[in-house]
């Protein structure tokens, strides 16, 4: 899985300093490595920008290396809320991000990403794409409230579902989420709502499209 994700970066990712600069900012800032792969970043570029979305819910921020990519699949008229638990993450999130010259068209709610998801439920507020990389065991919850606000055929990505591969591999040893990843997929993909896809990039994007109610 290494060794396909490495061909995948080298091939079909250019060197990217402004995404280097994020990462380097989250080094300095004693943040975990976690944002996801180049390759993975530039997927959710080319998915933001083939659904045409105007409206993007990102529920964790870390220091802006995915809402940056989200950012750049938008049009001057989208716009980008992204949820961040920690409040100087999501200042270093919003420095990068203001950096790379998406400041003006990013919105950062800090603290629970399930009560900031409440409350843009009572705002009445509506997404068409949503990109969930945030703690693992809450995937399922973040999926059932991104339906809510979901519009019809708004896509819903989330990272990190292979788990290092463990989901699909009993012979390696599982992460403490591997359960929780093997329970999201096997949710999403039999979702009545859903109609779901995983690509194996980066440690995995499920992709699903919001079925339109039929009347």
């Amino acid at each position: 899985m290494e060794m396909i994700n490495q061909y995948i970066n080298q091939t079909f990712v250019s060197t990217d300093q402004v995404l280097e600069d994020v990462l380097l900012s989250i080094q300095e800032n004693g943040m975990h490595p976690i944002s996801v792969s180049p390759a993975s970043g530039k997927a959710l570029t080319m998915l933001v920008s083939l659904t045409d979305a105007k409206n993007v819910l990102e529920i964790g921020a870390l220091g802006g290396y995915s809402g940056i990519c989200l950012a750049r699949g938008l049009t001057k008229e989208g716009h980008l809320t992204s949820m961040e638990l920690e409040e100087s993450f999501a200042k270093l999130a919003n420095s990068n991000l203001t950096k790379a010259g998406f400041g003006e068209q990013v919105t950062y709610k800090t603290g629970p990403a399930l009560d900031s998801l409440e409350a843009l439920k009572a705002e009445g507020k509506t997404f068409d794409f949503f990109f969930i990389d945030a703690d693992k065991e809450n995937y399922r919850n973040y999926l059932d409230r991104c339906l809510e606000l979901a519009e019809p055929n708004a896509v819903i990505v989330a990272d990190n579902v292979l788990a290092g591969g463990t989901v699909a591999d009993a012979s390696i040893q599982g992460k403490h989420f591997t359960d929780n990843m093997r329970e999201f997929n096997e949710y999403t993909a039999r979702h009545p709502r859903l109609t779901s896809v995983l690509l194996p990039i980066g440690d995995g994007l499920t992709i699903s499209q919001v079925k339109r109610l039929r009347s």
